[in-house]
């Protein structure tokens, strides 16, 4: 049986919003789509999980549809699910949010803490329909984003889309360097930018020599530079690190800057 794509619903219409979205994410990876409601308060959910279901029918007529109600706790019911997806999609905004917070409560929680990828549905009409035609994802040096350029490469292939890797660094702060040498040298007397982006993008490239691929190195804040990049993008990709002693994700500043303010959907993966 193949792994579903799980997506989690409220009632809100930021939730509803993510079930289109994912209903047309399960077509191109040919995966069941499944529909989530947990709450810890028991109450008749019906007329919810049959809208989200009339939702996502609408959207994509073809796809494989299951839906599931539980009484629990939303955030650790999600995590629990994810362990066994593809992904798991949710809205940016859920009803019980306060009105001054961007993400929803529960999302920031299961981004947080889940093994699977998170994909926050955020932006406006023309990324969450592709319209743009292009992923792009943010690469680290070091190994933290490998699997977050592995799931980039394979989101544009299967969109049949253009993709933008976007590597942003800075020298570190107390190491201002011999006298004068620029920033971008003392970077190199490491190891050069460029080359951690072309390190990063050999192997995934050679798997999906169909995907067109462009490369931006930007000196400056990488929250900055990608929200840039997703300004004219259909999908962010951003990896995780797993904590170490802990359980959960470390999303850091970065990440939690791009979930918040992501023009587009975003995609959290954790590194295996």
């Amino acid at each position: 049986m193949a792994v579903p794509l799980v997506v989690g619903i409220d009632g809100s219409e930021a939730s509803l919003e993510a079930v289109e979205w994912a209903a047309d994410e399960a077509l191109r990876h040919d995966v069941p789509l499944h529909i989530l409601h947990a709450a810890a308060e028991d109450h008749d959910v019906s007329d919810l999980v049959a809208a989200a279901s009339e939702r996502a029918r609408k959207c994509a007529p073809a796809v494989r549809l299951s839906n599931e109600v539980l009484t629990e706790d939303a955030a650790s019911a999600l995590v629990s699910e994810g362990r066994n997806a593809l992904a798991l999609v949710l809205g940016s905004r859920g009803l019980g949010g306060l009105a001054g917070l961007l993400l929803g409560s529960v999302s920031l929680a299961v981004a947080a803490h889940a093994d699977c990828p998170i994909i926050v549905v955020r932006g406006g009409v023309e990324p969450r329909l592709g319209r743009f035609g292009r992923v792009v994802v943010g690469v680290e040096g070091g190994e933290g984003s490998g699997t977050a350029v592995e799931f980039a490469f394979r989101e544009a292939h299967v969109r049949r889309c253009r993709l933008l890797a976007v590597h942003a660094w800075s020298v570190p702060v107390g190491n201002p360097g011999p006298p004068g040498l620029s920033g971008y040298a003392l970077q190199a007397l490491d190891r050069p930018p460029a080359q951690v982006l072309a390190d990063a993008l050999r192997d995934p490239e050679q798997r999906y020599q169909d995907v067109p691929v462009s490369r931006e190195v930007v000196e400056g804040p990488a929250r900055q530079a990608l929200l840039e990049a997703a300004s004219n993008a259909d999908l962010l990709v951003v990896g995780a690190r797993r904590r170490h002693g802990h359980v959960g994700l470390q999303l850091g500043l970065v990440n939690h800057a791009l979930l918040h303010h992501a023009p587009c959907p975003i995609v959290v993966v954790p590194q295996i």
